[in-house]
């Protein structure tokens, strides 16, 4: 007997404005606004970079007091939401707080606590991520309702390689939260829709709004399908809940038969891993 294909995933894309530092007031807002997108339908709801907490934090000894070990309370609290909610997952970023290290981190949520989560690991010279310890965990893919889901964040998403490692892996949907300032237009604009056509899977990416640090926030969140276009997108200052349905039946559908016997692309398994060697050569870096 075949196999049935688990049955499209409808998901939502919370573009918010955090509260710099004020982490109950962050996560009251992550409540309302999951109680919101499961109105409407979703069942994986995916919030910003640092959303719990804000992100523009000028050392560690500022950002440690907003920090949480996973699981944590604040992971307790959007779990309870999530079985209140009928079982629904939610990803939201935050800092974690290992002993004396800190991590930029993003956490997949359900009705029965952690189901998996992520540190970042590409960490630019901005906010917190001056600070932070970068990732040391391998990328991963963890199951909502029968679709594969792989965690990312912000600056990530400028590497071809977390998503396609995450794509061999198994994932029909990448998630990347982030926090994108001016400036990073053109990763909003062509970063989405690149990852996922060149990955043959969904990606969704998203922003917070808003001022913080001196720095505005760009919006721009969006959700993008396996073909490369948009399915969703926000605009720039708007606090909005983007909604798309992920069929993970179409994103495992990696060969792609425009003209049958004339013209047929598999990204996936057309790949010459052998002639990839200097991508993993080190650069003087962990």
């Amino acid at each position: 007997m075949t196999p049935t294909s688990p049955s499209p995933l409808r998901v939502a894309a919370v573009q918010m404005l955090p509260i710099f530092a004020d982490v109950p007031a962050n996560l009251d807002a992550i409540v309302d606004r999951l109680e919101h997108a499961v109105d409407l339908g979703a069942r994986l709801v995916v919030f910003p970079e640092c959303a719990a907490t804000g992100y523009g934090f000028d050392s560690v000894a500022e950002a440690m007091p907003h920090a949480e070990t996973i699981p944590g309370p604040g992971t307790e609290k959007i779990a309870q939401t999530c079985k209140r909610l009928g079982g629904v997952h939610a990803i939201y970023g935050l800092l974690e707080r290992d002993g004396d290290r800190l991590f930029n981190a993003c956490v997949l949520v359900g009705p029965d606590g952690v189901v998996g989560s992520y540190r970042k690991v590409h960490l630019p010279y901005l906010g917190v991520d001056r600070w932070a310890t970068p990732g040391d965990r391998p990328f991963a893919v963890h199951e909502v309702e029968g679709v594969r889901v792989g965690m990312h964040i912000c600056y990530d998403g400028g590497f071809p390689e977390p998503a396609r490692v995450m794509s061999l892996l198994g994932a029909d949907l990448l998630v990347l939260p982030t926090n994108w300032p001016r400036h990073a237009e053109s990763a909003a604009e062509h970063m989405p829709p690149c990852r996922a056509m060149e990955n043959v899977v969904y990606f969704l990416a998203v922003n917070r709004i808003g001022e913080e640090r001196g720095f505005t926030f760009i919006g721009r969140s969006s959700i993008a399908g396996p073909n490369g276009e948009f399915l969703a997108m926000a605009d720039a200052v708007s606090a909005e809940v983007l909604l798309a349905d992920v069929d993970p039946a179409i994103a495992r559908r990696k060969r792609l038969i425009r003209v049958p016997g004339l013209h047929e692309v598999d990204r996936i398994a057309d790949r010459r891993p052998g002639f990839y060697g200097p991508i993993v050569e080190p650069n003087g870096r962990a």
